[in-house]
C-alpha cells in the first residue's frame, strides 16, 4: 500500500452492485501523468467533504487490485482518509488541464491499436481522437427501472453493513437508473467506424437535468444531442477517455467504452492579411 496523488478526470454513472451496494468508476491521472484507475469506488458513500471532483486532485492509500489484471487498476485503502487538494480551473480554454494531460500522454487516432494493445493488457486506458463524430445514438432501456431483485438485495445490503458498512445507513437512495442509453458514433484515422457506448457520469445527470425541467424524454434527448452533438461537434476540440471494462478486457472484438468527454473549445486558426 501506498499514499498516491490523483488528479481525477473520470466518474462513470453508478452501476448497482450485490457485494458494493453501489459504484463508481474513477479514473485519472498520477502525478507523472500516467493513468490510473479507482475501483470499487464508493463515491455516494462519501462524506460531503470528501466527494471529490473532476480535475480534483486528491491523495488516498491505494494497493494493486489483485483480481482486476488491467495494469492501471488499484483499489483504495481506508476510504474515509481522502485528502482533496486543488481543483485545476477551465479558465483560458482548460489551458492548464491540456498542458497536463496532452503533455504526459500519447493521443491515440488509431482504434484498431490500442484495442490490440488492450488484448494484450499493455493497457485499458486511453485518450482517443476521432477524426470525425458522425452521430449521438440513443437506445431506450427495455427496464427502465433497476432489477427488482437486484434492488431489493442492495436495499437489505446497505441496511446490514457491506465492504464499506461505515457509509451504509437506511437513509441511503439507490441512484436512478437511467432509462435510456448514449453512444457516440464516430470515425479513426483509417476511417473505421466504431459506436461505443457513453459511460460518463456527466452526460447521465444531464440528462436527468433536462427531464426534471421540461418534464419529457423527448425534449430530455434532444437536449443531450444538442449538447453532446450540435454543440460539440460545432464548437468544442473533442477527445475521448477510453476505457476497457474488466469482463471482455482480453477477448471483446472491441472491449472500451467511453467514460470521459475532454471538451475545450475549438482552437480558432486565424489568416494572416497577404
Amino acid at each position: 500500500m501506498k499514499i498516491e496523488k490523483i488528479l481525477i478526470t473520470v466518474k462513470t454513472y453508478p452501476t448497482l452492485s450485490t457485494k458494493y451496494t453501489e459504484l463508481v468508476c474513477t479514473a485519472g491521472f498520477k502525478k507523472d501523468g500516467s493513468w490510473i484507475r479507482l475501483y470499487p469506488s464508493p463515491f455516494r458513500f462519501l462524506q460531503d467533504d470528501q466527494r471529490y471532483k473532476k480535475y480534483q486532485w486528491i491523495e488516498l492509500e491505494i494497493e494493486k487490485n489483485p483480481k482486476d489484471p488491467r495494469p492501471e487498476s488499484f483499489r483504495p485503502c481506508n476510504i474515509d482518509n481522502i485528502t482533496l487538494g486543488d481543483i485545476i480551473p477551465a479558465k483560458n480554454n482548460w489551458k492548464q488541464r491540456r498542458s497536463f494531460i496532452f503533455s504526459n500522454n500519447i493521443i491515440h487516432e488509431n482504434l484498431n491499436n490500442i484495442i490490440d494493445s488492450a488484448h494484450k493488457n499493455l493497457f485499458s486506458l486511453a485518450i482517443f481522437k476521432p477524426k470525425e463524430i458522425i452521430d449521438l445514438k440513443v437506445k431506450e432501456e427495455e427496464n427502465k427501472g433497476w432489477d427488482l431483485n437486484k434492488k431489493q438485495i442492495i436495499e437489505e445490503l446497505s441496511k446490514q453493513g457491506s465492504l464499506f458498512e461505515k457509509f451504509n445507513d437506511e437513509s441511503f437512495k439507490l441512484i436512478r437508473k437511467l432509462p435510456y442509453k448514449f453512444y457516440y458514433h464516430f470515425i479513426d484515422n483509417e476511417d473505421k467506424e466504431s459506436t461505443l457506448m457513453i459511460e460518463d457520469w456527466e452526460i447521465g445527470q444531464l440528462y436527468w437535468n433536462c427531464f426534471k425541467s421540461y418534464k419529457c424524454e423527448r425534449t430530455a434527448i434532444d437536449k443531450v444531442k444538442e449538447r453532446y452533438l450540435d454543440d460539440f461537434t460545432s464548437n468544442k476540440d473533442i477527445y475521448l477517455f477510453l476505457g476497457t471494462t474488466r469482463r471482455w478486457h482480453f477477448i471483446a472484438p472491441n472491449p472500451y467504452v467511453i467514460i470521459g468527454v475532454f471538451y475545450p473549445n475549438k482552437i480558432k486558426q486565424y489568416r494572416l492579411p497577404l
